[in-house]
């Protein structure tokens, strides 16, 4: 049974990438997200219910219209998971007060996903915001 439900909830993980942030496929968001879920993004924001979820979502859209996440690799137990992730889209839009560039970017990301009821509940997310912040020319590479 434990089996059954670590590849279940990987299968998940890769839907909810792969509909709702490589296709942004929002109509989708009731089969992946439970209503209430909870969201903490890597650009500081947080998040709760699938309305919050998306707008969070179209922040990150607005900004990088063809944002795509890789799965590098998928840890899991039973009722969590963590993915490594590689970010990856085009400065097309403002964000963090930084005007469109048009450069492409690629950071290294990590989520923590919690599950309930066959649907994620919680969802914390870490990218490395300083590697994107230098790719925009906002701050100085060290």
């Amino acid at each position: 049974m434990a089996a059954a439900q670590i590849e279940a909830n990987k299968d998940l993980v890769r839907r909810y990438y792969d509909e709702l942030w490589n296709r942004w496929a929002f109509d989708t968001i009731g089969g992946i997200l439970t209503p209430d879920v909870t969201f903490h993004g890597s650009l500081g924001m947080s998040a709760t219910g699938h309305e919050g979820f998306i707008a969070y979502a179209e922040t990150v859209r607005a900004a990088f219209p063809d944002f795509h996440n890789t799965i590098e690799e998928l840890v899991a137990e039973e009722t969590k998971l963590v993915a490594c992730l590689t970010c990856r889209g085009t400065h097309q839009g403002d964000i963090f007060g930084v005007p469109p560039t048009g450069r492409t970017i690629e950071y290294a990301g990590m989520a923590l996903f919690l599950f309930r009821d066959g649907l994620i509940s919680h969802l914390w997310v870490l990218g490395d915001r300083l590697s994107l912040l230098q790719q925009l020319g906002a701050v100085a590479a060290i």
